[in-house]
Parts: C-alpha cells; sequence; structure tokens
C-alpha cells in the first residue's frame, strides 16, 4: 500500500510539472487551473522565446487598449460639449478621437494570435523537455583548438 501511494504521489508530482499550456476563450489555463499573466510570464522564464512573445502581445493589448480608450473618450466627450452649448459638433476633438480608434485597431488585432503562438513554442519545447534517457542521447564528435573529442549529451 505504501509503494501504491508513493508511486502515485510520484507520478502526480511529476505531471504537475509537465503540463502544457492552454488558450480558450481568451483565457490561459494549465491544467484546469486558470492562470494570470504574471504566473504565465513565471512559468514562461525557461523559453525566451515565448516569453518574448508574450509579453509583446501583452504590450500591444495595454497600448491598444489605452488607445482605443483615450479615442472613446475624446469622442464622447466632444460629443456632450457639442449636445450641452451652442458650439458646433464635430470638432477638432471628435476627429482625434476618431482617429485613435482607427489607430489602435491594427495595434489590437495581432495580440491573441501572438498569445497562441507564444503558447505553442511554450508547449512544443516542453515536450522535448520531457524526453527519457534513451531517446535524446547523442554522441557527437568535436573540433576545437585543443583538438580533438568525443561529446556525450544525455
Amino acid at each position: 500500500m505504501k509503494k501504491l501511494l508513493l508511486i502515485i504521489a510520484l507520478l502526480g508530482f511529476s505531471l504537475s510539472f509537465a503540463q502544457s499550456l492552454e488558450y480558450t476563450k481568451g483565457k490561459i489555463y494549465q491544467g484546469d487551473t486558470q492562470l494570470s499573466t504574471f504566473e504565465t510570464k513565471e512559468l514562461m522564464k525557461t523559453d525566451l522565446k515565448a516569453q518574448h512573445l508574450f509579453k509583446k502581445a501583452k504590450s500591444k493589448e495595454s497600448l491598444g487598449g489605452f488607445l482605443l480608450g483615450l479615442g472613446i473618450g475624446t469622442t464622447a466627450a466632444d460629443l456632450v460639449m457639442g449636445l450641452t452649448s451652442d458650439r458646433e459638433y464635430p470638432t477638432a476633438i471628435t476627429y482625434v478621437g476618431v482617429g485613435l480608434i482607427a489607430v489602435s485597431i491594427p495595434i489590437i488585432s495581432g495580440r491573441k494570435r501572438m498569445i497562441k503562438e507564444s503558447i505553442d513554442i511554450y508547449n512544443s519545447n516542453l515536450q522535448e523537455q520531457n524526453k527519457t534517457l534513451g531517446s535524446n542521447f547523442e554522441l557527437n564528435m568535436v573540433n576545437n583548438s585543443n583538438g580533438f573529442g568525443i561529446q556525450i549529451n544525455f
């Protein structure tokens, strides 16, 4: 009974570190738990390319969201000023707001693809690291300034 519990505990412990990430409906899951942005960045520290792409997507998301909010706010503020005063309604503020909204759309558009791509890169490298000794054993001949040699990687 003790051996069975030990095997189950070791198997569960090893599987908890080897779980891949899933991106569904704009949220990132590891197994059944949803991960925050900070937790995702911490997990991706082992793969710098995936982490860089994830951070780039998140910065695009924040910049695009800021520009979109600023554009909507300036357009709405000018609309309210036009309705409550005797001014002409479409002023330069409205055109600036519409321009900010138009600029934010291409910035925001590629973020989901970049997040999905970063998770795919992370998952593919995670599967490569889970190889056993027999499948990732390499024997190479190397040459350097000291001469020839044999390099063994396992």
